[in-house]
This record gives C-alpha cells, structure tokens and sequence, in this order.
C-alpha cells in the first residue's frame, strides 16, 4: 500500500499525536503498512515544514524513535500552563469529601462534617483550591453558610457531561443483609 505523500504525513502526525514514547520510523512504516524509506522521507519533511512555520510544536527524532513535542521557544507558555493546577493525588478524606459533594449537592461544610463525623474545614478549602468544588449558594437560616457543588473540572476529570451520569449512590452500598452480618462482625470484635 503506498499513500500520497499528504495522506502519509497525515497519518503519521495523528500516530504521533498520541504516542506517548517515541516511535521508530520502522515501526510507523510497520503500522501504516508502508515503505519505511519512505515513512523516514516524510517524517524529515514533516519535521522541516513545521521548523520552518515555527508552530508551538515541532518533530523531533530522539535516540529511540519520532515524536512530537513542544517548540523549545514555547517553554514559558508551557510552564506556565504545566504549573498552573499542579495535580497531586487526593486523600481518601479529601475523595471521600468529594463523594459527599457529589452526591449531595448542595451541601455545606456543617452537613459534610456531620456525615464524615471530622472537621473538614481543610479538605473542603483544598478541594475548592483545586477547583474540584465551588460555591453555588447559601443555605437559608443563621448564618447562611455557604452550600458547594462540584465543578466543570470535577466533571472533565471523571469524564462525564453532568452530574446525572455518575453512577447511583446505590451500586456502592452494601444490601441490608450484609449490613447486618458486618454489624455483628465488628461488635463480636469489640467485645473480645
């Protein structure tokens, strides 16, 4: 099989788009079924027309193969956006917050505390740091403290358009029998 010249390069950028170690031209050619001379030909040029446009990414051959990275000249641009909502993995208080939230919303910080039976103070302000939940309103009554939700970041993050797709409550609980059983499980344990 032998493509044009256009419809191999394009191929080729769609591969590398989401390869995420870089790939031998012999192992494009593999792939895309073609002669790996020419799969090293447009590679080369591929590479070259976007040197030569100076877009904010560029083809670049390293020791174990070909890839797509970022124009060295676009470095504080990317920095900047790498650093901006540095992600770090959440704690089972902070994922067990986030459930509450989820599942509850609106809810304040009171009614998240009363379900967890802690202070979640501090994981409640790291999640809204993180953009995971925000402010949606105030309850009414004394103080009228402020009720939260989750965000459109939550959402991008679990992959799901609203709040409707998450999976119901119910599929995570277990069924009133096995209750049973792990109540008398854990109040046999405490007695010995």
């Amino acid at each position: 099989m032998t493509m044009q010249a256009d419809e191999l390069r394009f191929a080729l950028e769609a591969v590398l788009t989401v390869a995420i170690e870089p790939v031998p031209a012999a192992a494009l050619a593999d792939l895309l079924d073609e002669d790996a001379a020419a799969v090293e030909e447009a590679l080369r040029a591929d590479a070259a027309d976007l040197l030569a446009t100076r877009r904010g990414f560029q083809l670049s051959e390293t020791a174990s193969g070909w890839r797509i990275v970022t124009h060295p000249d676009a470095h504080e641009h990317v920095q900047r956006f790498a650093n901006r909502d540095v992600s770090h993995r959440l704690s089972t208080a902070a994922l067990e917050t986030l459930a509450i939230v989820a599942y509850r919303q609106p809810v304040s910080r009171a009614q998240i505390g009363a379900l967890r039976g802690v202070n979640v103070d501090g994981v409640v302000r790291l999640l809204e740091q993180r953009g995971y939940i925000e402010a949606v309103g105030r309850a009414e009554g004394p103080g009228q403290p402020i009720l939260y939700g989750t965000s459109d970041l939550f959402l991008d993050r679990l992959g799901l358009s609203s709040i409707a797709e998450l999976a119901p409550i119910e599929e995570f609980l277990a069924d009133v029998a096995e209750a049973r059983t792990l109540a008398t499980e854990l109040a046999e344990r405490a007695a010995t």
